[in-house]
């Protein structure tokens, strides 16, 4: 069977941040024969603008995101939730990759979206607006695939995600559900 990629992609740009270790840990979960990826450069990328989205013109960090989006069997989208909803890096490479409309990289890629937050809702707002935009952008979201974590702050303020025994078993899970839909064994909503 030939390798099943995913790309993950984080919200936070912040090096430290805790969904990017959510991100990094889920990588450390991939069974054999499944490469997990977590994408550098969001911060790189600017906003969308249709003028630059033209044939010759398309910015390349923009060009970049799209290959490794439409070059990965699926899709892991790491959340934070920033006044209540999703970031605007998150949403921007969603608006970029779903272009153009209709058939951009994300049509139909299995996705699943891990949320977390130092509140106890776990970012939920943001988890729900950014399965709202990947669906509207086309993705074929896999609900069962869905994580949410809670109190972050007290939860992983000392202890990195990847020694919590809990988040490593509920990311394994993630992961092969997603795995699981990019090869057609688990349907996607």
């Amino acid at each position: 069977m030939a390798q099943t990629r995913i790309l993950a992609l984080v919200g936070s740009l912040r090096a430290a941040s805790i969904n990017r270790q959510l991100a990094e840990t889920a990588v450390q979960t991939a069974p054999e024969g499944v490469e997990i990826t977590v994408y550098e450069g969001l911060a790189d990328i600017p906003f969308y603008n249709e003028d630059l989205d033209a044939e010759g013109v398309v910015p390349a960090a923009a060009q970049a995101l799209r290959d490794a989006v439409a070059a990965a069997d699926g899709l892991l989208i790491a959340t934070p939730e920033y006044n209540g909803t999703l970031p605007g890096v998150l949403k921007n490479a969603i608006d970029w990759a779903s272009r153009p409309y209709g058939a951009g990289a994300l049509k139909g890629k299995p996705t699943a979206v891990i949320s977390a937050s130092i509140s106890p809702n776990a970012a939920q707002w943001a988890h729900g607006d950014t399965v709202k935009s990947l669906g509207v952008a086309g993705a074929s979201v896999v609900e069962s695939a869905h994580l949410h974590f809670a109190t972050i702050g007290e939860r992983f303020g000392v202890t990195h995600p990847r020694e919590d025994a809990e988040a490593l078993t509920a990311l394994a899970a993630t992961v092969h559900e997603l795995v699981q839909a990019t090869r057609g064994e688990l349907a996607a909503v």
